[in-house]
């Protein structure tokens, strides 16, 4: 009886509910999916790739194993993207400029596809860049202060 109990007790405490799993599946599929997408386009591909693997892998156990090397590499483009001012200054003027584009966008109707539609995932786009940029920066130069 207690070589059972001890299996019990050895198997992972805990286990998602079935429509827990379903909405992590759905969530870092979604952030998997942008992520590769934005690999080649401009933005934070490998840390929505790693954020998306981290949910996918909470849902489906067995991608645990892709995880760490994915954290990885995102940790170095993380770190690459922060890495001099011109980096930085040209990561928040693409943001900034994503931003503006979205505006425009939404109030000009002589644009190709003109609309909130269009803008507003601009908008986010350039939203979610000058977020991840400053977390980048944080994680990378936050502990450093700097005395005149």
């Amino acid at each position: 009886m207690d070589e059972v109990r001890r299996a019990d007790d050895e198997a992972p405490a805990t286990v998602p509910h079935p429509v827990a799993r379903v909405a992590l599946a759905a969530g870092g599929g979604v952030l998997v999916l942008v992520g590769v997408a934005l690999l080649v386009l401009p933005g934070p591909g490998l840390l929505l790739v790693f954020a998306g693997l981290v949910l996918l892998s909470r849902a489906v156990p067995s991608l645990a194993r892709y995880v760490e090397p994915v954290r990885a590499r995102a940790m170095q483009g993380a770190e690459a993207g922060v890495a001099s001012g011109w980096r930085i200054a040209g990561s928040v003027l693409a943001g900034l400029g994503l931003i503006g584009a979205g505006v425009a966008w939404g109030l000009l109707p002589w644009v190709p596809f003109a609309g909130w539609s269009t803008g507003s995932g601009l908008i986010l786009s350039g939203v979610v860049l000058l977020v991840l940029l400053a977390w980048s920066h944080r994680r990378v130069h936050g502990g450093r202060t700097r005395r005149a």
